[in-house]
């Protein structure tokens, strides 16, 4: 990874608690998370800092589109499991890539050509890890509904 993008990614890791509360603070208030809105904010906010917190974990090239396929297929089933709607797991996805940026750009980190073409360098892994991330999840989420959906069906007969 090259050095301005480390040190985006650094910056990133170590705020992951102040990213992670103003995420939070954003999923619990939109109109678009309303499942978010009075599910527990312990355990939401642990779910976000795991992904700031290890975020070079996620976007560097030695992770592979099936690690992050496992991972989130299993997060879009659970997602379905504890009531939430997929719009709203997308949107707090997009939510926490979203957070990302706002950080970045407060911390004026992006002064030079160089700086920016780390920061684009970046944001397209980081846009090809959530794009990534996002589809798993949806994939992950329409299994689970279409297994219920296939109980609920054979349920219905017995």
């Amino acid at each position: 990874m090259e050095p301005i993008c480390m040190r985006l990614v650094t910056l990133i890791e170590r705020n992951a608690d102040r990213l992670s509360r103003d995420w939070l603070a954003d999923v619990q208030r939109r109109e678009e998370t309303p499942t978010y809105h009075t599910y527990q904010e312990d355990i939401l906010y642990k779910r976000v800092h795991r992904v700031y917190s290890h975020l070079s974990e996620w976007i560097c090239r030695d992770t592979t589109k099936e690690m992050i396929a496992e991972e989130y297929t299993q997060l879009g089933r659970r997602r379905f499991e504890e009531g939430f709607a997929l719009s709203e797991v997308l949107e707090a996805l997009i939510l926490s890539r979203r957070h990302l940026w706002l950080l970045v750009l407060s911390e004026g980190f992006i002064n030079t050509a160089i700086d920016m073409q780390g920061a684009l360098d970046l944001n397209a892994r980081v846009v090809l890890f959530f794009d990534r991330a996002m589809y798993a999840t949806a994939k992950g989420y329409e299994r689970a509904a279409a297994e219920a959906a296939g109980e609920a069906m054979v349920a219905g007969r017995g």
